[in-house]
């Protein structure tokens, strides 16, 4: 709640010049590990996982999801067919973000958003689709449980690149917030990748 009162509030700027392309999400290997950063996102966060060989430890084959926005279940396989049942969401969206701040940015402060694991959770394809670009104000998880964790995780990455907020998306975030005012704001140390 308090990193929150810290935030800029700012009128969404305009977004007709956003390229998603330009945050460099999966091909830039931020903490140059040698494996993209949706399976390192997979390695972090799903169960029994097992890695493909040949991959040097990196690409994700099989694993279990407990899916922090919905609450299902859901075995993970890599395929043409069912790799989209798993997504890796932008908890702070891209969209969300070049309109908040972002769109001034050099490109390597937006690689480095891009493929920041604190900006990053592993969720069912379905929840993340419906997301979209949504900031707090018109979305939010549907495991009541989580949404404390997803709006202090929101607050933790607009603070941690100086992104502004709208009036509405700070007001629901203190809503959500108000409810769990001791809730900890994440670190980049507790959501790193393996």
């Amino acid at each position: 709640m308090d990193a929150l009162e810290r935030l800029t509030v700012a009128a969404h700027a305009a977004s007709s010049d956003y390229e998603r392309d330009a945050f460099s999400y999966r091909s830039y290997d931020q903490d140059r590990n040698g494996c993209d950063i949706r399976n390192d996102v997979l390695r972090r966060d799903l169960d029994d996982i097992t890695i493909r060989a040949g991959t040097n430890g990196c690409t994700v084959q099989t694993g279990l999801l407990h899916d922090p926005y919905t609450g299902a279940t859901i075995d993970f396989e890599r395929g043409a067919a069912t790799s989209g049942d798993v997504q890796i969401d932008h908890v702070v969206a891209l969209a969300n973000a070049w309109a908040t701040g972002a769109d001034t940015w050099k490109s390597e402060v937006l690689q480095e958003f891009g493929n920041d694991p604190l900006n990053l959770l592993a969720v069912q394809g379905a929840a993340n689709q419906q997301k979209g670009a949504h900031d707090a104000a018109s979305w939010l998880p549907d495991m009541e449980d989580f949404q404390c964790e997803f709006v202090a995780r929101q607050v933790a990455v607009k603070l941690a690149y100086e992104l502004t907020v709208t009036m509405e998306e700070r007001s629901a975030m203190r809503d959500v917030l108000s409810t769990c005012p001791d809730e900890p704001l994440p670190t980049a140390a507790e959501t790193a990748t393996p």
